[in-house]
């Protein structure tokens, strides 16, 4: 039984062994899982979500080590396809400056997942999931953009209120060929989900703000302010929550970790500030790491960090 379905791209992302070291004086790098759809699926698996990834990789070593390494952290892979002739995402970045993180991508163009069609998507596996995240990124380009968006309708059609659908904005702007068009594809996405995350910039650069975002469709608005802390909004009012001071190692991949602690909580039935508060501490746990998908905690490590706060942020026995 799979409780989660994660839609994004998936690579491999590279950065020196040591914090602070340029990309030009590296002598060495460490390697994990990386993009949207890696990172969040070994978040959500590492806190005990059944968790499937759709996605696509190349037929080439890279995708074969990120396949590797999501069946060994428990991911389902059955959505992931093997792109003939393409090349996996591979991403070096610099773990310096920590809140600015420089990255530098190297993705075919198109990308592997921008050509995912309807028939390399589990049509049962989505209907059926109690929970399905989608990158907003992955809306980027066709066909894969016509792809999610109609399998979103299916989705909504068939499963219903049984189902809850989010929407992370997860705004990379190169990764859009026009970034012109992406508001009015983002606003077309929002209204098939039941709940939207991302960050104050985020909902900026798509011209939305989040307290209207509501009205498009989702009854929930989990607003990421960095080191600001959160904010979630829902029929009740917003409530904001402090952020957890630590110190930056790297602030990549912070977003994701947030992300699957946020769906986790919501998917156990925990209360939304409780939620918010724990995707908070998910995100400050990976930024005081190096890696992003190495770096996703257990459900324990979050409890560890909220118990001195709020020890009602813990997870559900």
């Amino acid at each position: 039984m799979i409780d989660a379905v994660v839609l994004g791209r998936v690579g491999v992302d590279l950065t020196p062994h040591a914090p602070r070291t340029a990309l030009a004086d590296a002598t060495g790098f460490v390697r994990a899982i990386g993009g949207y759809g890696g990172n969040v699926s070994v978040g959500l698996a590492r806190l005990g979500v059944a968790t499937a990834l759709v996605s696509a990789i190349g037929e080439d070593a890279d995708g074969e080590s990120a396949r590797a390494a999501l069946v060994d952290e428990g991911v389902d892979v059955r959505g992931l396809v093997r792109r003939p002739g393409s090349q996996t995402q591979v991403a070096f970045f610099e773990a310096w400056p920590p809140e600015t993180f420089p990255v530098t991508f190297h993705r075919d163009r198109p990308a592997p997942e921008t050509l995912l069609t309807p028939v390399e998507i589990d049509r049962e596996l989505l209907i059926a999931a109690p929970l399905v995240l989608v990158s907003g990124a992955l809306l980027a380009e066709e066909p894969a953009r016509a792809t999610v968006l109609a399998a979103l309708v299916d989705r909504r059609a068939a499963a219903g209120p049984a189902g809850t659908t989010i929407l992370d904005l997860d705004w990379r702007p190169t990764l859009w060929p026009e970034p012109g068009v992406a508001p009015g594809v983002i606003a077309a996405a929002m209204r098939l989900a039941d709940i939207a995350i991302g960050s104050d910039d985020e909902f900026a650069a798509h011209r939305l703000d989040p307290a209207e975002a509501r009205r498009l469709g989702p009854r929930i608005v989990a607003l990421k302010h960095g080191s600001g802390g959160s904010t979630v909004m829902t029929d009740d009012g917003a409530r904001t929550v402090e952020a957890i001071r630590v110190e930056v190692v790297c602030g990549l991949g912070a977003g994701d970790a947030f992300a699957a602690a946020f769906a986790a909580g919501i998917l156990g039935g925990v209360d939304p500030v409780t939620s918010l508060a724990r995707g908070n501490a998910a995100g400050a746990i990976v930024a005081s790491r190096l890696m992003c998908s190495s770096g996703m905690p257990s459900a324990a490590e979050i409890d560890a960090l909220l118990d001195a706060r709020s020890p009602a942020a813990r997870a559900p026995a």
